[in-house]
């Protein structure tokens, strides 16, 4: 009888329309630490992730599928996985509506000088700000426009802000009024007055954001991370904000997490943080749901889950 390890915390509901579905199966649901190591060696599907599934495949374990939780898989073995003939899907999806309102609350703090007047609250000290600024009218560009890019874009235009675009294919999104490729990048930053970057983290994209494309953006742009930390040359943000090239950042990643207490971009008065929640929501067990039910029935009907499927080439 094969086995399922369900290391994500499903409802109990969802879990009895997990046992439906594969009624022959050994299903074993519990937190990480207690599962045993001939569990995960016996695991031939497992949904979620920790380091003891890394130890496995260093074993003669049975590993054919892995759905993770979360649309970011930078972090995982994929060499390991690849080898082993693993087939990995991702969380990708699942996140579109939450990461755009964390990216929203972030820029409507900063239009309006939320992020100052909440430090002034604390002290009861009533002091407005110099400026405050409206959306409509600017010009955002949202780099790796996949379906929280789309959604961003939505919204944006609810805002009346003029939306670019940029992703590796260039194709056309709706909601988008100019879509680029990744040549275009240096053009696209300089028209822009707010710059969201939700790319996921490859080789290509590694340090990506560096001091060379922040001196591309108008002193007047803000810069917002929720794609993933290891895009952005950290050290070169910092210099950036310090020295007004950028105006403020919105950070939901970091190349180290969590952030070191005695890093500089926690004093900033120009920097919003996030502590990597941009997409957690109280749908996200429904969510998982969703994504992970549909591909366990193509899985057994099949041999092979059907979306999310990581391309190994492009690590994603």
């Amino acid at each position: 009888m094969p086995t399922m390890m369900l290391l994500f915390q499903f409802k109990p509901e969802q879990v009895q329309q997990i046992r439906e579905i594969a009624p022959d199966w050994t299903i074993v649901s519990g937190k990480a630490n207690e599962m045993s190591k001939e569990q995960y060696l016996e695991a031939e599907v497992i949904c979620g992730w920790n380091s003891s599934v890394a130890e496995a495949l260093e074993g003669r374990c049975k590993l054919k599928w892995v759905q993770t939780i979360s649309a970011g898989i930078d972090k995982l073995p994929l060499n390991k996985l690849e080898q082993h003939g693993v087939y990995l899907t991702s969380a990708s999806g699942i996140h579109p509506v939450s990461m755009a309102e964390t990216f929203f609350a972030m820029l409507l703090a900063f239009s309006r000088n939320l992020h100052h007047a909440i430090r002034n609250q604390s002290d009861r000290n009533w002091m407005p700000s110099e400026h405050y600024s409206q959306l409509s009218g600017k010009t955002i560009a949202i780099i790796g426009v996949g379906t929280i890019g789309a959604e961003i874009a939505r919204l944006s235009g609810a805002f009346g802000m003029r939306t670019l675009g940029v992703r590796r294919s260039g194709l056309p999104v709706p909601g988008v009024h100019e879509m680029y490729g990744m040549e275009a990048l240096h053009e696209v930053l300089l028209q822009s007055d707010v710059v969201v970057n939700v790319l996921p983290h490859t080789e290509e994209t590694h340090h990506l954001f560096n001091a060379q494309r922040f001196e591309q953006m108008k002193p007047e742009t803000l810069f917002f991370n929720l794609g993933r930390g290891a895009s952005v040359n950290t050290a070169d943000l910092v210099q950036a904000l310090q020295n007004s090239t950028l105006a403020g950042a919105g950070l939901d990643v970091f190349e180290t997490e969590p952030l070191p207490n005695d890093h500089p971009l926690w004093t900033m008065d120009n920097v919003i943080i996030t502590p990597h929640i941009g997409g957690w929501t109280d749908h996200y067990k429904q969510k998982m749901a969703d994504i992970f039910l549909p591909n366990l029935q193509a899985y057994l009907a099949e041999g092979k889950p059907r979306s999310n499927l990581v391309d190994y080439k492009h690590s994603y």
